[in-house]
């Protein structure tokens, strides 16, 4: 990213960035890496194609970084399977709860999980964060969560080998 774009990127996400509860998401596990990791990738993605694309990228783009600003504590009692569907909802309320958001932002929040979601994307920008969304979890499953449990794995077996000398 150019250092303009750089600059700008980092003033319209400074304000969530700088919450407390939302650098708690940080502590989350998500895709292998940090839920604040993710969501960050995340909007950085829809920031660059939301604004070559001449679409709201301000708005976008902090939607995008609040997508999934929940904590695992809020879900505790759904399966993981209902968590797909479910957390959507509590990343709007937090991040009502903090910022004003508009309808545009509310749409890509609740939406980004489409199809899965009974949510239908509203706006394109709703389409471009779900297709990011999606793109990048592929990515980071791929990369973190798969290597991680290897990982796991392998550190198993040597303590089982190592517990046996």
């Amino acid at each position: 990213m150019k250092t303009r774009e750089k600059e700008e990127f980092e003033n319209l996400i400074k304000d969530i960035e700088n919450n407390n509860n939302f650098k708690e998401l940080d502590n989350e596990l998500h895709h292998g890496i940090s839920r604040y990791g993710h969501s960050y990738r995340v909007a950085k993605s829809v920031y660059k194609i939301t604004k070559k694309l001449n679409f709201n990228y301000e708005e976008a783009t902090r939607a995008a970084l609040m997508h999934d600003f929940y904590f695992d504590y809020q879900l505790e009692e759904n399966t993981p399977m209902k968590n797909l569907i479910a957390h959507q909802n509590a990343a709007v309320l937090n991040a009502s709860k903090y910022f004003e958001l508009s309808d545009l932002q509310k749409n890509m929040i609740e939406s980004h999980m489409f199809p899965l979601s009974k949510v239908l994307p509203k706006y394109k920008e709703s389409i471009c964060l779900t297709l990011v969304d999606k793109g990048v979890a592929l990515y980071e499953q791929q990369r973190y969560k798969i290597g991680m449990k290897l990982g796991v794995y392998l550190l198993f077996i040597f303590n089982m080998i190592t517990m046996q000398k």
